[in-house]
């Protein structure tokens, strides 16, 4: 939260993007990026659904799959099962759901910038609070996950 109401002393061309700005950040653990690939990187969900629930994302500001070029869409999916190993390793989830909202209409929360979200499942996770008081009651906090999962992606 303080990321996003913080004041950045770097001004970006055009519209602001939070996907743009992290990996400028030059800080990332504080942005919460896990690793970086050449075209893409992976980042934790500021606002996850269930704890472990990371994105990758591309540097590419593309709102849709079709604009990623192949090396990046590669790096993609390369980096999606990576991480789900290393999630799996560090957290022993059930299951995982993936995959992308593209477009407002669609439910993207961050609709002008592509990523992909993964989410590790746990037989059970799910209950009441989200459909009717949302609420998402969250087990581990970002700094344990991150602290959990980023040995997994190296340096």
């Amino acid at each position: 939260m303080a990321y996003v109401s913080a004041e950045h002393d770097h001004e970006l061309e055009g519209p602001r993007c939070v996907f743009c700005e992290l990996p400028a950040l030059g800080d990332d653990a504080r942005a919460l990026i896990l690793g970086r690939g050449d075209h893409c990187f992976v980042v934790l969900n500021a606002y996850p659904y269930a704890s472990g629930h990371l994105m990758v994302v591309p540097f590419a500001h593309v709102d849709r799959l079709t604009d990623l070029d192949a090396p990046a869409r590669a790096e993609m999916m390369e980096l999606a099962r990576m991480a789900q190993e290393v999630v799996s390793g560090a957290m022993s989830p059930h299951g995982f759901n993936l995959g992308m909202n593209q477009g407002a209409a669609a439910g993207a929360g961050i609709a002008d910038h592509l990523h992909l979200h993964l989410v590790p499942r746990w037989s059970g996770d799910t209950n009441f609070m989200t459909s009717t008081g949302d609420v998402r009651v969250m087990p581990q906090s970002l700094e344990e996950t991150y602290a959990a999962l980023k040995p997994g992606f190296g340096a």
